[in-house]
């Protein structure tokens, strides 16, 4: 009993020092903006799937998500064009969203699911996102379009990755890019590829970019760090670049041309590479998907990709985005054990994961607060999480999806979302942030148990577990069988009600889990009342 008051208490006084502590400077309205994305190629994954995937790792992006249908256009309309800015005039940090331009519209725009980051549209092009900064004297405010906004634009406009690619070269050239530097993992049926994008440089309009394409293969990973290096433009195949890569290097003095190799990590964001946050999340994936590697958690650099040494499950991704390190060095648990009744020494109940950076100290952790610090791949300040699967040899009504979580993936359940789906729960398109705390929107539901099992991490997570894990199990069993029934039914010409049972299928799981999460948070709340 001392013991465990002797941890809770040191636990707090860590916590204050900490706080006392922060870098203000590497987080934005209170929260660091920090994603993870992984990719895998077709011939990595079990089921034949191209799959990329996002955690949205901040607490200013927008919690509701909506449907948009595809559009035709008339000659001649423009389509506006938006920055999104930190405002705190809403009950929580959040973003509003300024009109800064106009840009010719297509004719016809494909329809999407429209996530604060759209992340798939009906013909299964799909899109992850992880921002890494870059050099500062790189961003401009003379662009118009940012990485929403470049993914809406994506969407709106391509079916293919490298389509995709060429389409934002062409933008941001012509109309500048007004961002950090942001990795963007782009997937369709055949293939997919790492974007990553710096600005121009202050008061220029344009763009620098390159992209490297995952073998078919291979597992890939971005973790808040430029992780491009060298490239060879004569192997179209598996890289693209911007006209003015090597130019805008060496005007700036970031590379000398014949002296060393060009590597676009290290001329264009060479921070992003010392950032302890951002090299351990790398690892760990790599590791977790070719633990044969036995790649070092301290290297400064890893592989771009890696061969998986087993095929990767839909189960295993979830079970990276999962992860806190638990059963490595880096456990972020691993010293607060107490006895329990037979006096074995156990994860105490108080033990929390999801405040890591307070807990630096006393777990012996180098790195400090924000991107530099270190930090697992399940956060407790996500927003919502996608892995996306795209599958060729499907109907694009069937073969597109987007699992879907809300708030910390540890804490959460994913459920399907079609990528031609008619319509969301009223739950998942309710404003979370900008009405503040209400019991109609799914986010809440979802933010409200995670927050809860914080507390007691130790225990309560088992008690989540002990529902998510069942359902989880339970809608990856289900997924062939729901599959081929949309596919019978495209067979006999009858599309329109296979997506209709699709979208049945989705709003029916997806109002149980909110419901569930309301529940849980109301058990959590009774079992333990007397312990928090």
């Amino acid at each position: 009993m001392k013991k465990t008051i002797f941890t809770i208490i040191l636990i707090l006084a860590l916590q204050i020092s900490s706080f006392a502590q922060i870098d203000k400077s590497d987080w934005v309205g209170g929260f660091p903006d920090a994603c993870t994305s992984i990719t895998v190629g077709k011939k990595a994954s079990v089921d034949g799937s191209v799959q990329t995937s996002h955690t949205d790792d901040s607490h200013r992006t927008r919690s509701e998500m909506y449907t948009t249908p595809a559009m035709k256009h008339k000659p001649g309309t423009m389509q506006p064009v938006y920055r999104r800015v930190p405002c705190d005039t809403f009950p929580m940090p959040s973003y509003a969203y300024n009109k800064v331009g106009e840009i010719p519209q297509v004719e016809s725009t494909y329809g999407f699911i429209n996530t604060a980051y759209p992340c798939m549209n009906e013909k299964q092009l799909a899109i992850g996102e992880s921002t890494f900064g870059g050099r500062e004297e790189l961003q401009s405010n003379k662009g118009l379009i940012d990485c929403q906004q470049l993914c809406q634009l994506m969407l709106e406009r391509c079916t293919t990755a490298r389509d995709a690619i060429k389409l934002a070269g062409e933008l941001t050239k012509l109309y500048g890019w007004s961002d950090a530097g942001e990795c963007l993992t782009i997937a369709d049926k055949q293939e997919v590829w790492h974007f990553e994008i710096v600005g121009p440089g202050k008061d220029k309009v344009g763009a620098v970019w390159v992209a490297q394409r995952v073998p078919d293969d291979h597992v890939g990973v971005n973790a808040n760090a430029s992780t491009i290096k060298e490239i060879d433009l004569n192997n179209p195949d598996y890289f693209m670049a911007s006209e003015n890569i090597y130019a805008v290097a060496k005007e700036n003095g970031w590379h000398k041309e014949g002296k060393e190799t060009f590597r676009f990590c290290y001329a264009y964001a060479p921070e992003s590479r010392t950032s302890l946050a951002s090299r351990r999340r790398e690892w760990r994936v790599l590791d977790l998907v070719a633990p044969s590697l036995k790649l070092d958690p301290n290297a400064e650099n890893y592989p771009f990709s890696v061969k998986p040494d087993n095929l990767v499950t839909l189960e295993w991704m979830v079970r990276i985005f999962k992860d806190y390190y638990e059963g490595t060095p880096f456990d972020m648990t691993k010293d607060l054990l107490v006895p329990n009744d037979s006096g074995k020494m156990v994860i105490s109940p108080m033990a929390n994961p999801q405040l890591p950076y307070d807990m630096n100290k006393m777990l012996r952790i180098n790195g400090g607060w924000g991107w530099r610090g270190e930090r697992p791949i399940a956060r407790w300040y996500t927003m919502y999480a996608t892995i996306t699967q795209s599958r060729s040899w499907m109907p694009d009504e069937v073969g597109g999806v987007v699992w879907m979580a809300l708030d910390n993936v540890a804490t959460s359940i994913y459920v399907p979302i079609y990528c031609q789906t008619l319509d969301l729960p009223k739950p998942y398109k309710t404003p979370g942030r900008t009405k503040g705390y209400n019991m109609e929107s799914a986010w809440w539901a979802f933010n409200r148990l995670g927050t809860l099992a914080s507390h007691r991490w130790g225990d309560m997570r088992h008690d989540i577990d002990k529902v998510w894990n069942p359902w989880q199990k339970e809608m990856f069993e289900n997924q062939k069988k729901i599959e081929n029934d949309a596919i019978l039914l495209i067979s006999q010409k009858k599309n329109k009600q296979a997506i209709e049972n699709l979208n049945k299928y989705t709003n029916e799981w997806g109002t149980k889990v909110v419901k569930k999460a309301w529940d849980l948070g109301d058990f959590l709340w009774t079992k333990y009342d007397e312990m928090f």
